[in-house]
């Protein structure tokens, strides 16, 4: 998942780093490389924190969405990718039934049919 957030610099001081979709979820690091890796990172800790207690992974939005919030006024905006798929449980095996021409068009732009439905399901169902 792609998740916006929002860097904070200061002279003299570390980078300061917001995830605004995940409430709770700040990173910081010397240098801004560092701090959206940190970030990466931070955003894994709370996404484990949130599967251990059952809880619903945050959607990533937009920038756009956050763009008149006050506290991230004069930050920087960059995005983390952050593979959710560890934190949303156990896999399970189902049978599915697709129109041929589906299936090819899954095949054919993608190498892994079970991941592609999953990231589609996930986008549809929020």
């Amino acid at each position: 998942m792609r998740y916006p957030v929002v860097v904070h610099h200061q002279k003299g001081s570390a980078y300061g780093v917001t995830v605004p979709d995940i409430p709770g979820c700040f990173s910081a690091g010397d240098t801004f490389d560092q701090a959206l890796t940190n970030t990466v990172e931070a955003i894994e800790g709370h996404l484990e924190l949130l599967a251990e207690d059952a809880a619903d992974i945050p959607k990533a939005g937009t920038a756009q969405d956050h763009l008149d919030t006050a506290d991230y006024a004069g930050g920087i905006w960059g995005f983390v990718n952050v593979d959710i798929a560890p934190y949303l449980g156990k896999t399970e095996k189902i049978n599915v039934s697709l129109p041929t021409a589906l299936i090819q068009r899954i095949d054919k732009k993608h190498k892994n049919r079970s991941k592609f439905l999953a990231e589609a399901a996930y986008q549809a169902l929020g």
